[in-house]
């Protein structure tokens, strides 16, 4: 007779595990508070090393020459001289050298924007042969150097007859901005469903229509964007308008503001700081208006239809 022995396997016994504390709300939010301080410290030093050099050009513009020679950076001013923004505008000639800036932009940017966006459609947009070598000839553009061709372009100009004027400037920097422009905008249109324009066509609009009435107004954000990029560019530009200037009537704001100084070299550094003071304010007070517009028009390229 067999006798079988079973032996029962031991029970698991369950151990119960410790729960952390819930922390509460305010705690939460201190750690948060804490993560955050090395942010805000780099964002205080940027914003140290950006407005810096403006508080001291704006202080500077209301300081004498002695003052500013001789008084610390950041000091006041003693006595606030606002004859230096009217001596800026009136003996630095610099209220004609802003009218000429703004007739060489406003012209420069509006072709180049009309006509980046026009091709930038026809290559994105438009089926027809030969659109991506056409494309890729524009975007050669972009790797030429603009400082290898300003002599032969004074040359031509010359040889034209029109170097006394405005219009080699308008001419120079509309060619330069329209090959990024064109990439920039063949970029945005090809965020654009291509089915919005194809049932356009199936309606019967034609290619000329469908351009103005469907690609302008989706390309608002970015036609914006692409115009204030293209207006800084043209608007802060020396070397060219140093090289096609011709007579100091024709000068512009960067190109004007070499002329508060002397030919012995000597700055008046109050009416010097006066005009670049203005030509930031303004600049500045453009970028903030349109900050929105131009955050939208830069997300917009960036998103796929």
């Amino acid at each position: 007779m067999t006798t079988t022995m079973t032996t029962d396997a031991p029970a698991t016994v369950a151990v119960p595990t410790r729960r952390k504390p819930a922390r509460s709300p305010g705690h939460r939010k201190a750690l948060r508070l804490v993560r955050r301080i090395p942010v805000w410290l780099l964002v205080a030093v940027l914003m140290v090393v950006v407005l810096y050099p403006q508080v001291w050009m704006v202080l500077g513009s209301f300081k004498t020459q002695a003052e500013f020679l001789s008084n610390p950076a950041l000091s006041l001013p003693e006595t606030w001289q606002f004859d230096n923004y009217i001596s800026a505008l009136t003996n630095g000639n610099v209220g004609q050298n802003y009218l000429n800036s703004i007739i060489v932009t406003i012209p420069s940017v509006l072709l180049i924007v009309f006509i980046g966006v026009a091709a930038g459609y026809a290559l994105e947009v438009m089926i027809w042969k030969g659109r991506n070598g056409t494309l890729l000839y524009i975007l050669a553009g972009i790797m030429v150097p603009g400082q290898m061709i300003l002599v032969p372009l004074f040359i031509v100009y010359f040889r034209m007859g029109i170097t006394d004027s405005l219009l080699p400037l308008i001419i120079t920097y509309t060619v330069m901005g329209l090959p990024l422009t064109t990439f920039l905008m063949a970029t945005y249109f090809r965020s654009v469903p291509r089915e919005i324009f194809e049932a356009a066509t199936v309606d019967g609009s034609g290619p000329l229509r469908s351009f103005f009435v469907i690609g302008v107004p989706m390309m608002k954000n970015a036609i914006l964007t692409v115009g204030l990029v293209q207006f800084f560019s043209v608007w802060n530009d020396l070397l060219i308008a140093l090289t096609f200037t011709t007579r100091p009537e024709l000068a512009t704001i960067q190109v004007g503001l070499l002329s508060l100084s002397d030919e012995y070299g000597s700055t008046q550094y109050g009416p010097l700081f006066a005009a670049v003071s203005i030509n930031i304010v303004v600049l500045l007070i453009v970028f903030l208006v349109l900050n929105k517009k131009i955050m939208a028009g830069m997300a917009g390229g960036a998103l796929k239809g």
